[in-house]
C-alpha cells in the first residue's frame, strides 16, 4: 500500500501555523482540532513541525511555561519528509527508526499531507481486514 492511498482515504487537510506565531496559539489549535501536530509554513514552504513533544519539552525547559515562546523557538526545523509514492512499510520503518510520530508527505517540492503513526496503524488494520475477508471468501467458494 502506497502513502497516496492512505492520504486519499484520510484526506489531505493541512492545519498550519507560521514560525512567528506563539506556541500557546499552536497548542490551542491542536487542542481544538484534536490533532497532535501542526505544519509550520513560511512563504509557502514547509519549514518545521510543531508537535506535543516539542511543547512538552518547552514546558519542561521553561519550568512549566510557554508564554511568550514563538513556534520557531521550539519546532523541529526542516523535518524529515517522505515521498508520496513510498510504500507504507518503508514509512513505518522510518518512523520507528527515527522516533517520528508525524511525517510530512511530499510530492516533489509540494507538501501533500501529514501522516501520523495512528493513520498508518489504521490503514494497516483496514488492509489486513480486507485481505482476511477476501481469503475467507476464496476458501468458502473453493471447489470440494
Amino acid at each position: 500500500m502506497q502513502l497516496r492511498e492512505i492520504l486519499r482515504i484520510k484526506g489531505n487537510l493541512l492545519i498550519t501555523t507560521a514560525p512567528d506565531e506563539m506556541v500557546s496559539d499552536g497548542v490551542s489549535i491542536m487542542s481544538e482540532k484534536d490533532i497532535g501536530s501542526l505544519v509550520v509554513m513560511s512563504q509557502g514552504s514547509l519549514v518545521g513541525m510543531l508537535t506535543f513533544r516539542e511543547v512538552l519539552q518547552a514546558l519542561h525547559k521553561n519550568k512549566g511555561s510557554i508564554q511568550g515562546l514563538r513556534v520557531d523557538a521550539v519546532m523541529v526545523k526542516n523535518p524529515r519528509t517522505i515521498a508520496l509514492g513510498v510504500e507504507v512499510d518503508e514509512l513505518r520503518s522510518v518512523m520507528l527508526e527515527h522516533h517520528i510520530r508525524y511525517m510530512p508527505v511530499m510530492d516533489g517540492d509540494t507538501l501533500i499531507g501529514v501522516l501520523s503513526f495512528h493513520d498508518v496503524a489504521r490503514a494497516m488494520l483496514e488492509e489486513q481486514a480486507f485481505e482476511n475477508r477476501m481469503l475467507k471468501g476464496y476458501i468458502k467458494d473453493a471447489p470440494a
